[in-house]
């Protein structure tokens, strides 16, 4: 009697630490821990691709990627906290600079992976899954996640139809270091609703898959599409956080009674600036001026070498360049732009200075640029004559939008900082969120500054290149109230 037996070959199974760049046969069991869309904003917001983050048995996360020709067959079945069973994929490496987890390598779906929901997995898969760096660490990478005390938040989210709704959250790390968060429209709204909703003021946050940015000096994190924000016990990092800091009992304050709205933008002639500085109580907010460039104070330069890093000023030394900011005593060098200039309306005159972004982006010309074609050899370069170019801005008529911080209300403060020139027609703007200070402009380059959209569609930095506005005495008469108003109207709420 002859038996005929039938086997059925099951697909071997491994783990993401076994994978190899290549096609790839094999199966493994991953949960879906957290998934978002990647879109072109040059393109209008086009879907390029689905990214995931998935976690296997030996607590190993691993990036994934389902392209958008390919997204119809497995969009339905996308949940995060899902198991799932993967086979027949391709595995890549990750680009370097936008490495989602601590893996080298990447799986990409193609036209024959399989992607079926597990019910019972071969073993317990862990639940959850974050790879956290100190601030030491976050300078230089990409879409990493951060742990710590939310100390305060600002937001200007409102119920006001068409306004850009953003929100920074200050965030205490270990070893007391401290950096913001900003987040933007819908992630800033969730946020700030959350807040409202709580019963209690949340201490800890944990935040996934942002973006940092050295700005002046200073730490600055910028929510991703991937960001997701949990606080205090919703994750077993924020549980261990919160209890260690109630241990410490370090006195960091709730965040709820701390959130604050932005103002809106004012437009203020500068008799009501001045005043409104001489008046109100110290705080950080931004105005809209206009008035005629009736001098260049070119006395005091129109450049400056500033660290490459921090863009503070350096100090020459017999042989170097020194960054006293930096500590470092062979610091490189780069040239800034920095020029005061009185600016007058019907009501007053003062005194503004425009730093590097705001140059160049008026004049779509680097400092570094200019200095080249001036330049006389062995000349210092801060000496250099004034660019014909900046000389043509006196008796030009400026609308631009004025940056007030804490040091405008001491009896020392002598200039206002200009922080945006607006071309004509274009919209006043809403604050910014990533502030520099009196002495740095760093906002070139999108350095925290929001694009600010004009009636043609084009944003601030759009191709047309005049700064003139209309005349001064239009804009007075339109802003002709008390310095009392203008405080009313300027205070934070």
């Amino acid at each position: 009697m002859r038996f005929c037996f039938s086997f059925i070959m099951s697909t071997p199974r491994v783990f993401f630490s076994d994978l190899k760049s290549g096609k790839c046969s094999s199966a493994v069991e991953a949960r879906l821990l957290r998934f978002w869309e990647a879109k072109n904003v040059k393109r209008g917001g086009e879907l390029m691709w689905v990214d995931m983050i998935l976690i296997d048995v030996n607590a190993t996360m691993m990036q994934a990627t389902i392209y958008a020709n390919r997204l119809s067959r497995f969009r339905s079945k996308l949940a995060a906290g899902t198991m799932y069973t993967i086979s027949g994929f391709d595995v890549a490496r990750c680009a370097q600079n936008f490495r989602l987890t601590d893996s080298p390598l990447m799986i990409r779906f193609n036209d024959s992976t399989a992607f079926d929901e597990l019910a019972e997995p071969v073993s317990p898969l862990p639940e959850e899954g974050f790879r956290f760096r100190d601030q030491s660490e976050l300078i230089g990478l990409a879409n990493t996640n951060i742990v710590g005390a939310i100390t305060a938040v600002k937001s200007n989210v409102s119920d006001t139809p068409g306004e850009k709704s953003r929100l920074m959250a200050t965030i205490k790390l270990d070893k007391d270091s401290t950096v913001t968060l900003s987040l933007f429209e819908s992630q800033a709204e969730a946020f700030h609703k959350r807040l409202e909703d709580m019963h209690g003021d949340p201490r800890v946050v944990v935040a996934t898959s942002i973006n940092p940015k050295m700005i002046g000096g200073g730490l600055f994190l910028n929510a991703t599409s991937g960001t997701h924000v949990y606080f205090d016990k919703e994750t077993k990092p924020g549980e261990d956080y919160f209890y260690k800091l109630v241990a410490r009992d370090n006195g960091v304050p709730s965040a709820a009674p701390l959130l604050k709205g932005y103002a809106k933008v004012e437009t203020l002639t500068i008799s009501e600036l001045i005043s409104f500085v001489a008046s109100a109580q110290p705080q950080d907010i931004d105005f809209v001026c206009t008035g005629r460039v009736v001098r260049l104070d070119v006395d005091k330069g129109w450049c400056y070498v500033a660290c490459a890093k921090c863009s503070k000023k350096l100090q020459r030394t017999v042989s170097a360049l020194e960054c006293v900011r930096c500590s470092n005593p062979n610091a490189v060098g780069v040239l800034r732009y920095r020029l005061e200039l009185a600016i007058a309306d019907s009501t007053a005159e003062g005194t503004f200075v425009c730093f590097d972004g705001v140059m160049t982006k008026l004049h779509n010309l680097r400092a570094s640029e200019a200095g080249q074609m001036l330049a006389v050899e062995g000349e210092n370069p801060e000496d250099m004559m004034v660019p014909p170019f900046i000389n043509d801005m006196e008796g030009k008529t400026l609308t631009f939008q004025v940056r007030v911080s804490a040091f405008n209300f001491t009896a020392h403060h002598q200039t206002f900082t200009i922080t945006r020139i607006l071309k004509e027609h274009e919209r006043i703007p809403a604050p910014d969120f990533v502030g520099g200070n009196d002495e740095d402009d760093n906002n070139l380059g999108g350095g925290g500054h929001v694009p600010v959209r004009n009636d043609s569609g084009e944003g601030s930095s759009g191709p047309d290149k005049k700064a003139d506005g209309p005349p001064a005495d239009t804009a007075v008469e339109k802003s002709s109230r008390s310095s009392t108003s203008a405080a009313k109207k300027a205070r934070v709420v």
